[in-house]
């Protein structure tokens, strides 16, 4: 009998890894990193193929402003408030005597109530050790965008602007024909036969130039 898995296939997502591929951008500001991908996706890249990553996370606590008994009290009956009005429309729906309006305005006011109450208290016990409010925020000092390495080359063609480039397939070259040779100019001796072996060639006539005509004495 095999043990099955009670929480399904979420396996992965309990242990979850950085992404794999290669750094496409980085940023300053997840604003910048946000805007780097939506221009991706207006150019119909497969954005399924990005992760936005941070470095360096780190945690900041920024200060609001001085706590004071007035603002104390104000704001732990505003959050009391709220709650009144929850359980005063419960009681509005849910009742089978029909509770109308005024039900509903009294569970405000005592919400309100007991929200300044608590509010007070837990600012007379917390005063010595906390006297300011502030919030809490998770940053990162960087932020990377991840794709794979197959698509970085056009993602980064897509965020400057540039079109992808096209690859031409160019037909083989035809192989260059061989230089004809010249023709040579035509021998002024005739062709003569081989001598026979152990005799010299029989050298040529050269002609003797013409004696000049003498000219006669009468």
């Amino acid at each position: 009998m095999s043990n099955q898995n009670p929480f399904g296939n979420r396996g992965p997502a309990l242990f979850p890894v950085l992404p794999k591929g290669e750094v496409l951008a980085t940023y300053e500001t997840y604003a910048e990193a946000q805007a780097a991908v939506d221009t991706l996706a207006k150019a119909d890249f497969p954005v399924k193929q990005l992760s936005i990553v941070g470095n360096d996370l780190k945690t900041v606590e920024r200060v609001t402003g001085k706590l004071t008994w007035g603002r104390v009290a104000l704001a732990g009956a505003a959050s009391g408030a709220w709650l009144g009005i929850f359980f005063g429309l419960l009681f509005f729906i849910f009742s089978p005597t029909g509770a109308g309006l005024p039900f509903v305005l009294a569970a405000v006011l005592m919400g309100a109530g007991f929200g300044m109450l608590f509010g007070v208290v837990s600012y007379a016990l917390n005063r010595r050790r906390r006297d300011f409010t502030s919030t809490m925020q998770v940053m990162a000092s960087s932020y990377q965008i991840i794709v794979e390495a197959a698509l970085v080359n056009k993602a980064r063609n897509l965020l400057h602007g540039t079109a992808e480039p096209v690859v031409v397939h160019q037909a083989d070259p035809e192989p260059a024909q061989p230089a004809q040779p010249e023709p040579s100019a035509p021998s002024a001796r005739p062709d003569q036969p081989a001598p026979p072996y152990g005799q010299f060639a029989p050298q040529a006539a050269t002609p003797t130039p013409e004696a000049a005509p003498t000219a006669s004495t009468d």
